[in-house]
């Protein structure tokens, strides 16, 4: 065999994909990336090309009729990062909601051992129907596998000891409370405000406390209310999306982008490598109003809205005015590296003082760049007051965030 050939092998590419899952920080718990070594990922997505099982890529094995995802194997730094914040025990008994390809509660079987057992549950036939034969395929025939919708949890093997959710929640699910231990933990992808982290919440009674947060994306979980969007520009190129607890009104900022604009620029400048992400987190828990912003090409190179990143990137919405996060490049000499310095723009009558708190909380960010906000999270029935700290509440359907800093 030629030294190409062997270096494109599924083990030479499982090698590459534990070093760079290494490299980015992740698998920090040695048995996280035992286990990584021990499960053959390419076995879990048998329709895709081995050198895409063990890319850092998500594997989309299910699609709608419009094309959008609706079933993948998540990226593997993710995998290792949700498994970090995890921190499985050998004899632990797991639940994960979101069955996927069944190469996640492999995983999990690795880390809880023989003496542990893990379930998973996922709503759609197809989708359990495949992770269960590959799960069998590769000697993990004592994950139990269900179909049921995910919000329901698996009672019948409650309690658990870990909670891990490997789709996106728009909402914490009463029953995942309700059947972990106490002190347990429960790891989510959780979407607030527009963006969406992997917290590690800890059970103390009804209330689940976050311990840390990850940045991270995942397929949408089915059948939970999410955001509310609506186009704010004449040509339908700017739409803004908003949680349905908050009172946006988008019929005020049609046509607010045809107003003056307002810049403000914080002094606090980021190379092309540095992450950016915490301004919106420290938003979300700062300012009511954060929200997102998404625009198309053609309104950007018309210089109508340029957000820092087209796609997703926060804006503050009061009333009939409009703030949102951008940069300039910074002039540099030749060769040297590129920075961006951050900012906002704002547009109409309160264009100036929305900027202003904007740009004052990147600010804030830019002194502490590894600050965190702090959630406790209570279920939506209960009348329990928010701690003095908070500084914001987000109402769901079924539990109640409270963030402070």
């Amino acid at each position: 065999m030629s030294t190409s050939a062997s270096a494109d092998t599924p083990e030479a590419l499982h090698a590459r994909m534990i070093d760079r899952i290494l490299r980015a920080g992740h698998a920090r718990n040695p048995n996280v990336a035992r286990a990584l070594r021990a499960v053959p990922r390419h076995l879990f997505v048998p329709d895709a090309p081995v050198a895409d099982a063990y890319a850092d890529i998500a594997v989309i094995t299910k699609r709608a009729a419009n094309g959008a995802p609706l079933s993948c194997a998540s990226v593997p730094t993710v995998v290792a990062m949700m498994l970090d914040q995890l921190d499985a025990q050998p004899g632990d008994r797991i639940l994960e909601i979101g069955a996927g390809t069944g190469y996640n509660a492999a995983l999990l079987a690795e880390l809880v051992g023989e003496s542990g057992h893990v379930t998973t549950v996922d709503v759609d036939p197809e989708v359990t129907a495949q992770a269960r034969d590959a799960l069998d395929v590769t000697g993990y025939s004592g994950v139990d596998v269900l179909t049921r919708d995910g919000a329901l949890g698996a009672p019948e093997h409650a309690p658990y000891d870990r909670i891990i959710v490997t789709v996106g929640a728009w909402d914490l699910s009463a029953a995942w409370t309700t059947q972990l231990v106490p002190s347990g933990r429960l790891v989510v992808p959780l979407r607030w405000r527009g963006q969406t982290h992997a917290v590690a919440f800890t059970r103390d009674g009804d209330t689940l406390r976050s311990e840390r947060m990850d940045l991270c994306g995942f397929v949408p979980m089915i059948g939970q209310e999410t955001e509310r969007e609506a186009t704010i520009d004449a040509n339908g190129a700017v739409t803004i999306y908003w949680d349905v607890d908050q009172p946006i009104n988008p019929e005020l900022l049609q046509g607010v982008l045809d107003r003056p604009r307002c810049e403000v620029w914080s002094g606090v400048t980021v190379g092309s490598q540095e992450p950016f992400s915490g301004v919106w987190l420290r938003l979300t828990a700062t300012e009511p109003g954060t929200c997102r912003i998404a625009v198309e090409q053609e309104a950007i190179t018309a210089g109508i809205c340029t957000p820092a990143i087209p796609s997703r990137s926060p804006a503050l919405v009061e009333g009939d005015s409009l703030a949102y996060f951008t940069f300039r490049r910074q002039p540099t000499e030749p060769g040297a590296p590129t920075r961006s310095e951050l900012g906002a723009i704002g547009h109409g009558p309160n264009a100036s003082p929305l900027a202003e708190r904007l740009t004052a909380q990147i600010q804030a960010w830019g002194n502490d760049r590894t600050a965190t906000p702090y959630i406790t999270a209570h279920p939506a029935s209960t009348t329990t007051d928010a701690p003095p700290d908070v500084l914001i509440t987000i109402s769901k359907r079924e539990c109640q965030l409270h963030l402070s800093l």
